[in-house]
């Protein structure tokens, strides 16, 4: 073991306790935050505009800052961009995040000095609390694979603007920058297809022992290592292989592929960094769910999700939060982000401390019957059929078909299986019951001959992978939606048909 690796310990012993501290008392870290960012916000624009000098509670708050999203703090964003300091946040951001938006075309996400900081913190804490916890930190030692988007910068209003995870390559410790891949010139490759191949040629050779990326691209890493290698496994490539980190997207229904790929058991951590805030990380191999970044710069705010759009909708601070209820997100940020819906919909299961899970987004869902079918649901129900058949999957979406030639409507399943299962009509027996199981609308549909059960469409290999070089969205952070109210992109799909 290294000096490093030996360091490594008491470092991550010392940063859990202190974190502990925050996550034990946690409504005293999110009143502390609270304060600071109504101190700070009163000298801005957005601040004077929104009396922020006569706020004293946040009864105060809630009244004087309404919910808003990119659009209602699009104006401000301008003026930013336009040259003005002070706008939304103190000075000038140090980064624009840029994103898709779906109204607003592109989205350019402030992001502050300090508001990398804790970006950067949530990532070295997650890793920390494994360290610790485990015991385990020879890993340190190795190379480290971040599958990201190109950290080359474009210039928006004289601020550097690109991908979050283009951006947090220009915030890795120097102590990590010798030990991680690929390096700036290939991860700076626009073609994702010409990037993976090269990425394979850095790290064929070398001693990786951690991997971090969303995991359909990750898969598609570890597809062209192996043909390059002739190797049958990941973990025999890389040997000391110890830790896959990854976000964006429920990982539950890739394990059994990544298990297959890997060949090994290795240790996962979860993460849930957006480009507004750092929100959650795995603190445990034990037990399910995300802890709550408490004092990550961030004020919290909770809308039940099903009220979300309705003008006088509960609003509620983390302290008022319930367990097993659907909330939307609303983040307040030292970034300048007020009142602001990221569209993200979460489920406490635990107060001490706070811990949650990632359950879609308020724009995915199938409600085209009254049934208002979420992520989670089509997620854990593809889990529990997967399991029970011994399938495994590349990639799948949902969308409802609504004209159909005879008979009843129905949810169609577009499925990209890597392993298919031995009976295809048994697995959609299995992946409907689960889904009767987790949502009594949809059951009361099926019973009352509304619907009729659903239908899975196979796909050619790699159809999602086909589809999204064809929307010019083929790796980094793009995600396939996991469920669709419309048929816009099922219907291209079909093109990939089996």
């Amino acid at each position: 073991m290294s000096i490093k690796s030996i360091l490594a310990k008491p470092f991550a012993a010392w940063e859990v306790a202190r974190y502990n501290q925050q996550l034990n008392t946690p409504h005293a870290a999110q009143d502390r935050i609270f304060r600071y960012l109504l101190k700070t916000g009163a000298a801005t624009t957005f601040g004077r505009d929104h009396r922020f000098g006569s706020i004293r509670n946040y009864e105060d708050f809630k009244r004087q800052v309404p919910i808003r999203d990119y659009e209602g703090l699009k104006p401000y964003i301008e003026l930013i961009i336009a040259g003005n300091d002070n706008v939304l946040w103190k000075g000038h951001p140090k980064y624009f995040a840029k994103t898709s938006g779906t109204t607003s075309g592109v989205k350019y996400i402030p992001v502050s000095f300090e508001s990398i900081g804790h970006q950067v913190q949530a990532a070295r804490l997650a890793l920390q609390y494994y360290n610790h916890e485990s015991g385990r930190t020879k890993w340190v030692d190795g190379k480290m694979i971040f599958l990201q988007g190109s950290p080359a910068m474009d210039d928006v209003g004289g601020i550097p603007t690109g991908r979050l995870s283009g951006i947090t390559y220009h915030e890795v410790p120097a102590y990590l920058l010798k030990n991680r891949k690929p390096t700036y010139d290939v991860n700076c490759i626009e073609d994702w297809e010409t990037k993976v191949d090269r990425i394979v040629e850095e790290t064929m050779h070398e001693d990786m022992t951690l991997l971090s990326g969303i995991a359909p691209w990750m898969i598609m890493y570890f597809e062209k290592l192996l043909e390059k290698t002739g190797k049958r496994t990941v973990s025999d490539v890389f040997p000391n292989l110890e830790l896959y980190v990854h976000g964006g997207v429920n990982f539950e229904p890739y394990q059994e592929t990544f298990d297959r790929f890997i060949g090994k058991k290795i240790a996962y951590i979860e993460t849930y960094p957006a480009s507004e805030g750092f929100i959650a990380f795995q603190h445990s191999q034990a037990g399910d769910g995300l802890v709550l970044h408490v004092d990550g710069g961030i004020f919290y705010e909770f809308i039940q999700a099903e009220e979300v759009h309705q003008p006088q909708a509960d609003r509620i601070s983390l302290r008022d939060v319930e367990l097993g209820v659907n909330y939307a997100v609303i983040l307040n940020t030292n970034a300048g982000l007020w009142g602001y819906n990221i569209g993200d919909t979460v489920r406490f299961l635990s107060k001490d401390p706070y811990r949650l899970v990632v359950t879609g987004r308020i724009k995915h869902f199938i409600s085209a019957f009254g049934e208002h079918v979420i992520g989670e649901e089509v997620e854990n129900a593809m889990v529990a059929a997967l399991k029970s058949t011994g399938a495994q999957v590349r990639e799948f979406t949902v969308a409802p078909m609504i004209q159909v030639d005879e008979g009843l409507p129905y949810h169609e399943w577009l499925v990209d299986f890597e392993v298919m299962p031995d009976d295809l009509s048994v697995f959609c027996q299995c992946l409907d019951a689960e889904m009767r199981k987790r949502n009594i609308y949809y059951d009361d549909l099926i019973k009352g001959g509304v619907l009729q059960p659903l239908k899975v469409t196979l796909l050619e290999d790699n159809a999602f992978r086909k589809f999204m070089e064809s929307q010019g969205k083929l790796g980094g952070q793009n995600k396939i939606p996991r469920l669709s109210n419309d048929r816009k992109m099922a219907d291209t799909l079909w093109k990939w048909r089996r």
